[in-house]
């Protein structure tokens, strides 16, 4: 198992913490007798998802409110973490939002602090914390990526970039510290039924939400987090929940860019405009 155990001393940082994907894997860490670490912007939701963790499973959970699209936040949390006397053993980089519509015509600024939350973000929490998992002999980082990540997708170009680099980070970084007692899994979900399209106001051909165009297709967050969390646990590089969504990902390996890209256009401008 490649999961650390539970100890009095340790926790699992959980960013994003305070909905969704997020949410639903502090809970199911907490089932599992995790300590937790609870880091999101929004201060309220995250108390109040700590204390029904504290509560029903007896684990403590504390919350640190950070905004992770700025630089001086992320350099803060390393402090305010060694101030909780908690060792992060597992983290999870879970926090991220989307961007949607023509690059040429989008907001320069959202673009840019989407690769500061996708990117920056993971590689610097990861730098942060992944040096005590090495010397400790133990620890785990599930990177929340997508299978947007696994091709690109047109009309969401930042994040779709972003969300390969999470893969090919995660990727390797598994593979560099094989032997360390650390493990490093992607998590790639295709849909997921939560806030976050309407959030990104992220459509597709017939102005319908991807989780709604998705039908079956589409899970619910808690079926993403059981995955993830599962996945760390097994050792695994990269998770793709939901047997639909992972078999269109292995038969779109064999098709060419060339035939695939004008097809996602389609769908995703029509959604756009």
């Amino acid at each position: 198992m490649s999961l650390p155990s539970p100890s009095p001393d340790g926790a699992a940082l959980v960013t994003g913490a305070s909905a969704g994907i997020g949410a639903e894997i502090a809970r199911e860490l907490a089932r599992r007798g995790h300590n937790l670490i609870l880091v999101a912007r929004r201060e309220d939701r995250l108390r109040a998802l700590a204390d029904e963790l504290a509560d029903e499973h007896g684990v403590r959970a504390e919350t640190i409110a950070c905004d992770l699209a700025s630089a001086g936040a992320r350099e803060r949390l390393g402090d305010q973490v060694a101030d909780l006397g908690l060792d992060v053993e597992i983290l999870i980089n879970n926090a991220g939002f989307a961007t949607h519509g023509a690059f040429h015509a989008s907001d320069p600024t959202r673009e840019l602090e989407q690769v500061r939350v996708l990117v920056e973000a993971v590689v610097a929490l990861t730098r942060e914390f992944v040096d005590g998992m090495v010397q400790r002999g133990r620890g785990a980082i599930l990177n929340v990526a997508s299978t947007a990540g696994m091709q690109p997708l047109p009309y969401s170009a930042g994040y779709s970039a972003a969300k390969a680099y999470v893969i090919t980070f995660s990727e390797a970084l598994h593979q560099e510290l094989r032997g360390c007692g650390v493990t490093v899994t992607a998590l790639c979900p295709g849909p997921v039924a939560t806030d976050f399209w309407q959030i990104s106001g992220w459509e597709v051909k017939g102005g319908q939400t991807m989780d709604r165009a998705a039908g079956p297709a589409t899970i619910s967050p808690a079926d993403a987090a059981r995955a993830g969390v599962s996945g760390l646990a097994s050792g695994d590089r990269v998770v793709v929940p939901g047997l639909p969504i992972r078999t269109a990902m292995l038969a779109s390996r064999y098709i060419p860019h060339a035939v695939k890209l004008p097809v996602l256009e389609w769908m995703q401008r029509r959604g756009a405009q």
